[in-house]
């Protein structure tokens, strides 16, 4: 794994520029580092050495010289295709895979990515036309960033590398914390910088004379084959899994492998034999420590095992030095848990695998439930009357069931807006010293919903989840903290192959009445004990509702928030009252606290010019008691949004880089009926109807071509629970509400952190 920067243009010792913004991202790759630089272009680039340790060293040519290449990334089939690129007249003087990639660049052009396999954020200049050109894998595994600095290109695998660019003018984006508060990440590709974006995954860039060109090459589409059994289903998610974790082995270093209790890290872990895995758990019983768990499955499939029980201490510590790696605030609290699993890693091995993507894919979150289970509801119980029990719900205490029946009050498009909700407009309009900025979260994922309009929901979920949070927090959190400990992290769920069948699965071998990952499941069982393979989803679940209800780390959490750095931003009154109510045991707002917390703590070091050794917060007395664990509820799903203005299918479009620009940028037109929307929240429930859904349908809905665009339509089956009749009893709904209320309640539900 590495790490890549470069700017275009004359600049004053723009060698020592280029050194700096290299220097910066030596975490990324500590063995070695390499430049090049003519008239036009400075390129850097830091080695983590895993493929031909001796020759691989970057930037690499091709063998004319007038391509060069610097790469971060793992090509997994480079030697099938560097035989073919030979059989071609390509001449290669090493062995390594970034060799290729120059090569298939120079073979194909465009054309290149179908025919890689791997993940990769790279960067390639043709001296004889001075042209630039990035493009960053199939699902945003690697990251890239870029800005325009007058009409010059500034390029890097992380941020802080663009702000050591002398002429970059660093500003705060308030857009970004309007999205931040809703969803726990940055929605890509905006950043808390402005003028700085993100590549999108499966996207390349052009840069030339001064303009950027961005074109989609690869999208995550869903085409589910009704005719598959069961059966067959395992059979082929066994096949190409194991071929994609003895890809992603690959290496000429050894390999390690992450392993929680969970099936995902448990089924990559289970073709590691006699090599070793890794995990970390707290000192808060069962729920937030896996270790006993994967010691356990260890000696099963026979590896050698590393584990750490993370203090208190060394949590709160750790979250500067987190923050600072991570670029931008990223308020889910299992990126520390992930620095700490990651820096045991590396110092065994240099690769581990992980089980990434395999919620996304195949359907694993309880929320994908959601549809399901909401669909009888919806369908007995009117509008009005949903929303007047929602609102009635808000005003009840934080009690079991209570989110159910707020969440079932709206279609999916106006209450889904990824795996993790904060903040609403209202919550944000009150809490913000700028109100203006707060908008409705949901907006952002108008665009994601019109390109999934033709699928059921619980496979809109998964598109909107594959393209937003696992790209923005699940991806992110996994680079940074992997790379923070010079560790390569690869995820072999998330291969273009793996992609291929799990596409193919119908919704009921995803996502049913049994289970989550349901076929998944079933195949990783051939493999596992039983009670793995079926066992909920916790990955590392971190006890920060139970911290902030202990005295000290509630005085640390207060003295942010009664900070300058606060004042700034917040209403501090209506932040101490969250506070305060969590403390007190009234409202579990844990999540909203460690949101606004985790915030702070990442602007005082980037807009501070605060070193984050300096913010490590006071020791806890050593006579403080822990507070005990205790249970969850599960608050999450709701609304998104979107500052995206780069794709357009297989169309090539500007990228609106200046902030004047992309407010100029008009919101595509959905196509099909208009969705309503969601009316303000009042004091009593609005009358309105629910709006009239579309059948879903699947097709390709962003093929490059009109002619190539094929549909296909999906008899969903009939799964609601309960049949009425049009002249129901009332005490018979009721009834069977409540039992239904209660099967649903009574079930263990885990939430992206682990909480109950």
């Amino acid at each position: 794994m590495c790490g890549i920067c470069g700017f275009t243009g004359e600049l004053e010792q723009r060698e020592d520029v280029i050194k700096k913004m290299t220097e910066v991202i030596t975490h990324r790759g500590p063995d070695s580092d390499g430049f090049f630089m003519d008239n036009y272009i400075s390129m850097g680039f830091r080695r983590l050495s895993i493929i031909d340790l001796e020759k691989g060293d970057q930037p690499i040519t091709n063998e004319a010289g007038n391509l060069v290449l610097t790469y971060n990334g793992e090509i997994y089939n480079y030697k099938e295709l560097k035989k073919e690129l030979e059989e071609k007249d390509h001449h290669f003087s090493t062995t390594s895979d970034s060799e290729v990639v120059v090569h298939a660049f120079e073979e194909w052009g465009e054309d290149m990515f179908e025919h890689l396999r791997g993940m990769f954020a790279f960067a390639i200049y043709n001296k004889d036309t001075r042209a630039v050109f990035l493009a960053r894998d199939f699902f945003g595994i690697k990251p890239l960033h870029y800005t325009l600095i007058g009409d010059e290109l500034c390029y890097a695998s992380e941020i802080k590398s663009i702000l050591e660019h002398p002429d970059f003018m660093k500003r705060f984006n308030d857009k970004a914390l309007d999205a931040y508060l809703s969803f726990q990440y940055v929605p890509q590709p905006m950043t808390f910088f402005k003028d700085v974006y993100c590549l999108l995954p499966g996207h390349f860039m052009w840069y030339r004379d001064g303009v950027v060109e961005t074109q989609r090459y690869f999208e995550a589409k869903f085409k589910p084959d009704l005719e598959m059994t069961e059966e067959e289903a395992v059979n082929k998610i066994e096949k190409v899994f194991e071929n994609s974790v003895e890809a992603h082995k690959i290496a000429d270093v050894e390999v390690g492998c992450f392993l929680s209790s969970g099936v995902d890290s448990s089924y990559v872990a289970s073709y590691f034999e006699g090599q070793k895995t890794f995990t970390v758990g707290f000192d808060f019983g069962e729920k937030y420590n896996e270790i006993d768990w994967a010691k356990s499955l260890s000696e099963k499939i026979g590896v050698e095992h590393h584990s750490k029980l993370i203090s208190s201490e060394e949590f709160w510590a750790a979250v500067p030095k987190v923050q600072y790696h991570m670029d931008q605030p990223l308020a889910d609290p299992s990126c520390i848990a992930l620095y700490f699993v990651t820096k045991i890693a590396s110092e065994h091995v240099k690769v581990v695998l992980s089980g990434e993507g395999a919620d996304e894919l195949f359907g694993g979150y309880t929320c994908y439930n959601d549809p399901r289970v909401f669909k009888w509801y919806q369908k007995i119980v009117p509008y009005f009357l949903r929303r007047g029990i929602g609102w009635i719900c808000k005003k009840l205490p934080d009690i079991k069931g209570r989110d159910y029946l707020i969440r079932a009050i709206h279609p999916l498009e106006k209450r889904y807006i990824g795996n993790a909700y904060m903040y609403d407009e209202k919550q944000k309009k009150e809490l913000l010293k700028n109100p203006e900025i707060a908008t409705d979260p949901a907006r952002m994922c108008r665009r994601m919903y019109t390109r999934a309009r033709r699928y059921d929901d619980e496979t809109k979920m998964q598109y909107l989840d594959i393209n937003m949070w696992m790209v923005g927090d699940i991806l992110l959190k996994a680079d940074r903290m992997s790379m923070a400990n010079s560790l390569e992290l690869r995820v072999p769920f998330l291969d273009k192959e793996v992609f291929k069948v799990a596409a193919s699965l119908p919704t009921a071998l995803r996502v049913n009445k049994f289970n989550t990952k349901y076929a998944m499941r079933k195949a990783a069982a051939r493999h596992l004990p039983e009670e793995v393979a079926e066992k909920p989803k916790l990955g590392f679940p971190v006890p920060t509702r139970v911290w902030l209800k202990d005295e000290h780390y509630y005085h640390v959490v207060k003295d942010m928030f009664t900070s300058t750095t606060a004042e700034k931003f917040f209403n501090t009154e209506l932040l101490l009252n969250y506070l305060d109510e969590h403390f007190e045991e009234k409202e579990d707002n844990s999540r909203k606290i460690w949101t606004i917390y985790v915030f702070l703590v990442w602007y005082q070091i980037y807009f501070g010019a605060v070193a984050p050794e300096d913010l490590k917060p006071a020791e806890k007395p050593a006579t403080a008691a822990a507070a005990p664990a205790e249970t969850e509820e599960e608050a999450q799903e709701e609304e998104l949004e979107e500052a995206e203005d780069v794709e357009d299918g297989g169309t090539k479009v500007f990228t609106p880089v200046k902030e004047s620009d992309a407010q100029a940028v008009e919101e595509e037109q959905a196509e099909g009926p208009a969705q309503a929307e969601e009316p303000a929240q009042a004091e009593e429930p609005a009358q309105a109807e629910e709006p009239e859904q579309e059948a879903p349908v699947y097709e390709d809905i962003y093929s490059s071509s009109p002619k190539k665009a094929r549909r296909v339509n999906i008899e969903e089956e009939e799964q609601a629970p309960i049949s009425f009749t049009d002249d129901i009893d009332p005490e018979d709904f009721f009834a069977n509400l409540k039992s239904q209320l209660r099967e649903n309640f009574d079930s263990e539900d885990t939430d992206s952190d682990g909480n109950e």
